[in-house]
């Protein structure tokens, strides 16, 4: 599939750390409860720490308690893509950047949290990129 931002091995390498490079690029997993981003409650935009695309706003972000930052929704659905995911034995949904196909984490379903759309988006803190609200 081609992204609107492509890179070489060699370029994502330069531009990121390897822990981003290992969790973006390589589809790894930080530790649990090892980002500030997971109970931060600043408001403003979360963006692909790769490319920079807007993906989620901190108005869906809420405290799912899972050790990474969680979302209900991204801010729109263009913005991110849907990967089936095998690797654990079991069948999970990997969610990526739809700019870059940096991976960001999982999405899961049916876990009875009091959201609009009783989904979280699990995601790695390390894959994101906080901009603060201007009004803030």
């Amino acid at each position: 599939m081609g992204y609107e931002v492509e890179k070489s091995d060699d370029q994502w390498r330069a531009q990121l750390s390897a822990a981003e490079y290992h969790v973006l690029r390589r589809g790894g997993t930080e530790q649990p409860f090892s980002h500030p981003y997971e109970t931060d409650t600043t408001v403003g935009v979360y963006a692909c720490r790769a490319c920079g695309a807007e993906l989620f706003a901190s108005e869906t972000k809420f405290d799912a308690q899972c050790g990474w930052p969680a979302f209900y929704s991204p801010l729109a659905g263009d913005r991110v893509e849907y990967i089936e995911d095998r690797s654990l034995g079991r069948v999970r949904t990997e969610v990526r950047c739809a700019s870059c196909g940096s991976h960001l984490g999982h999405v899961f379903e049916g876990e009875g949290f009091d959201t609009p759309t009783d989904q979280r988006y699990c995601i790695n803190g390390i894959a994101l990129k906080f901009s603060q609200a201007d009004d803030a």
